[in-house]
Formats: C-alpha cells, structure tokens, sequence
C-alpha cells in the first residue's frame, strides 16, 4: 500500500470515527441527571416562562436530533456554541485557556522522552546495580497517580521549600515555564516509568539479537553497535508506547491542572462538568478525541520510516 493511499484512508477512518464521537459526547452530557436550565436558576423558583425563555435560549426543547445536526453543523464552522456557566463563547474559553494545557503537556513530554529513554537505555545497557536500582526507581514512578504525585511535590517544593509556585498559571512566557515545572513533574512522573521500562525491554531484546551478535564480532564499537543496532531497532516499540503516553498525558492533565488550580482546559472541563455546562464539555471532549486521533495517526505514519520491518497499516514487525 502507498504512502499517500494509507494516509487517505486514516484520514477517512478519522473522519468517520470523529464523527461518531461527536454522536456520542453530544448524546451522553443529555444522560446525565440535571439540566443545564436547573443550574442558571442556581435552585431560584422561576415562573413558567422564565424557564421557557431558557430553555428557548439555548434550543433545550428541541427534538435530540434537531439540535445535535444543529450543533455539529456549527461545529464544522468553528463554532462550539456559548458557555452556560461563563456566558461567553466557547470558542474564546478555549483560545485562552488551550495554549496553556498544550505547553503543559508539551514539558511534561520533554521530561518523560529525555529522563525516561536515558534511564531505558542506561539500564539495558550497564546491567547489573545500575540495572536493579534503575528498576527499583521506575517500580515507584509507576506507582505512582498522577495526583498523588501533584500533592506531594506542591507540598514539598512550593508549600514547605518555597522553591516553587503552588498554583496558577503565570504571566509571560518565562513565568509560565516556572508556574508549570512542578505540574509538568508531576504529570511526568508515572510516564518516565513506563517509557524506561518499555525502552529497557525493547533494548535487551534487540541486545539478544543475531545481528548485534554479528556486529560485535566483526569489532564494531559498542558505541556504534548500541546505536545503530540496538536503539534504531527498538525504536518501533517506543514510538508506539510514544503515542499511548501523549494521550495518558491529555487525560492525566486534568487532575494536574486542577490540583494545582493552572486553568487549562482540564480544569475547565472538570467546572464545566459539575456546572452542566452542556457546551464547553461537548467542545473539549470533541477536541481531546481529535488530538487522540491525530496522535495514533502520526504515529502509523511514522513507524514504517523508524522501523522497515513495519508494513503500513501494521504495527506489527514481521517475523
């Protein structure tokens, strides 16, 4: 199968999947007890046509498909619809608030790729005490929730060291990048984990290979041979494990973010969830499966160019 034939067809699949997500967020908000009518009466006692006028407002009365055609068709345009809880547009909530969660999301990703894969690859190759400690250290990195490890780094780092901030946002860029360390660790931690345990595995089993056998007796360097042969060959598992970790990392971020009260989109999604704020839930949870998505696409696309040994549309090596 072609390159451009494959990423048609995904592309198709994305399309055809996102569309029965947006089906099911918009379905299941309406499942749900409460009404979004009953939270902007804050539990007042309102006359008959005072809900009436809500409920008019906001198309409540409509049969499910009227307004679910109507939603998505404004979706497609851009436009996720009004905020109940804030009374502004959804499309503005997310410009503000989307930067933040993705450059969140964006140091955590650095820190996982770069401690996680060094510990990985130190641990398969040194062995021994290295090996068993490093092991010891991501055995309590992957015990470790992403919320747990949120309380106690602001305890120690912001509340008892003061090295930190312990919660918001920051202004600038340079102050966001201090306001999102402690948040980026925290959500970090349980990824570092995983990625240097997957990175050992996949680096010993290529270390058992034939042809890193070959090559060390033809006397090549291990540093070549631990490059050349064993990390590019494990490079397949990895990106795959790659792509599992962004999206735990848009999913974890919405404790994070709350516990450390940053104000990105997992926070709001976690108000607007409490508030009945049908529109801002449906928004985001269209637009985290959308980044899903695009993140298992990247990754398919990517893996044939890592790892020969992997056809399109197969994650698999061939035997």
């Amino acid at each position: 199968m072609s390159f451009l034939r494959f990423a048609a067809r995904r592309v198709a699949e994305m399309a055809a999947t996102l569309l029965a997500a947006s089906f099911v967020v918009f379905g299941a908000m309406y499942l749900a007890p409460g009404s979004p009518a009953g939270f902007l009466l804050s539990g007042r006692s309102a006359s008959p046509e005072a809900v009436a006028a809500i409920k008019a407002q906001y198309h409540l009365d409509d049969p499910f498909f009227v307004r679910y055609l109507s939603w998505l068709g404004d979706v497609v345009q851009g436009d996720f619809g009004r905020s109940i809880t804030y009374r502004t547009d959804v499309s503005r909530l997310l410009a503000d608030r989307l930067p933040i969660t993705l450059l969140l999301v964006a140091m955590a990703l650095v820190v996982v790729a770069v401690i996680g894969l060094l510990l990985g690859c130190i641990g398969a190759v040194r062995g021994g005490a290295t090996d068993s400690t490093i092991l010891v250290g991501t055995t309590f990195a992957v015990g470790t929730p992403s919320f747990v490890a949120a309380v106690l780094l602001q305890g120690l780092f912001a509340v008892k060291l003061g090295w930190f901030p312990s919660s918001g946002a920051g202004d600038g860029f340079g102050d966001m990048l201090w306001h999102l360390t402690l948040p980026a660790l925290a959500l970090a931690l349980y990824l570092i984990g995983l990625l240097a345990r997957v990175t050992r595995s996949a680096m010993l089993e290529a270390l058992d290979s034939e042809h890193v056998t070959v090559a060390r007796s033809r006397g090549v360097p291990e540093r070549q041979v631990v490059y050349r042969h064993v990390l590019r060959n494990s490079l397949g598992t990895i990106l795959t494990t790659g792509g599992l970790i962004i999206s735990t990392l848009l999913v974890c971020t919405i404790l994070v973010e709350t516990a450390f009260s940053i104000g990105g989109i997992g926070q709001l999604l976690e108000l607007a969830t409490t508030t009945k704020d049908f529109p801002t839930v449906q928004a985001i949870s269209l637009i985290i499966v959308a980044l899903f998505m695009t993140v298992n696409l990247i990754v398919d696309l990517l893996l044939p160019l890592v790892d020969p040994r992997i056809t399109l549309g197969s994650r698999s090596t061939s035997v």
